[in-house]
């Protein structure tokens, strides 16, 4: 297979370099020339050398920069055997068959991909072979990973990096571009807000969410832990009973001021993130009655 060459990254760099160089021929194969279609395009060019030879020629050369997901699609005839698609270090795809030799040297793309062509809508077959080929290049860093014993911290590094882009799915969907509005609009949105103040057990504030831990030394940090269960260890979840667990997600109910656990209320951390206003289950029980 062309740009099959035995490439065998050894750090977290080199190995997320190797990722983004295959993620973006695969993104190139699926994304790169669905503005227009070959069909389409000989249409306009037929039409437009009528009118003027300089037009057609620059029309020419922009078939050949978007011919890159009809080229794609055509190899992926239903008519042949199982075939994957291949993102190379070079940043290059390819479809062909699987690698004969069991097991391969890296793991295998989704086979077959050429069989549901024609069984769906051409965007929804592109999103599904955008899903496996996200799933395909996670399975080869992390091989790469395996193979060269990265430890837990590294493979946590390599995961972030990996994480920080857009899926291909993303990509082809287009919600890589939603995501990048909305994020933009709620950082805009939060930087004008105040911070509402939380309520407070005690001298000091106690947040209806989750504490998140910064770098600090081992010493300040116990001394944290234990002034947290000294001032909240007399706290009682208003459903089981049970006491203040500095380790356990609790929120309070803004009506009453009353502290559950999540668990007892099946709040999640993240769920609380997007309620304004929280009612324990009794102040909603007493609302709801005439």
């Amino acid at each position: 297979m062309d740009g099959s060459q035995p490439y065998n990254p050894r750090t977290v760099e080199e190995v997320f370099r190797d990722f983004k160089s295959r993620r973006a021929g695969i993104i190139k194969a699926l994304t790169t020339g669905k503005i227009i279609h070959n069909t389409h395009l000989l249409v306009l060019l037929n039409f437009v050398v009528l009118l003027i030879n300089l037009v057609y020629f620059d029309l020419i050369l922009m078939g050949f920069c978007f011919a890159d997901v009809e080229e794609f699609y055509q190899q992926c005839d239903p008519e042949k055997e199982n075939l994957c698609l291949y993102g190379y270090p070079n940043e290059q795809w390819e479809v062909n068959l699987p690698a004969e030799e069991v097991p391969p040297e890296l793991p295998e793309p989704a086979l077959g991909i050429n069989f549901a062509r024609d069984g769906m809508p051409e965007k929804d077959w592109l999103a599904l072979v955008a899903v496996h080929g996200d799933a395909w290049l996670l399975a080869v860093a992390f091989y790469f990973g395996a193979r060269f014993g990265f430890d837990k911290a590294d493979r946590k590094r390599l995961f972030n990096m990996i994480n920080d882009l857009p899926t291909i799915f993303e990509v082809v969907s287009g919600s890589a571009k939603k995501q990048v509005k909305e994020k933009s609009t709620v950082s805009n949105h939060s930087s004008s807000k105040s911070k509402p103040n939380s309520k407070a057990k005690g001298s000091e504030q106690q947040s209806k969410f989750p504490k998140v831990s910064t770098p600090k030394d081992e010493e300040e940090e116990g001394l944290e832990e234990e002034e947290d269960e000294e001032e909240h260890g007399d706290t009682l979840c208003g459903s089981c009973g049970e006491n203040y667990a500095a380790d356990e997600f609790w929120i309070c109910c803004d009506i009453c001021e009353v502290w559950f656990h999540g668990s007892c209320v099946k709040i999640t951390p993240a769920r609380a993130e997007h309620i304004k206003q929280y009612k324990c289950p009794a102040c909603t029980n007493k609302r709801a009655r005439p």
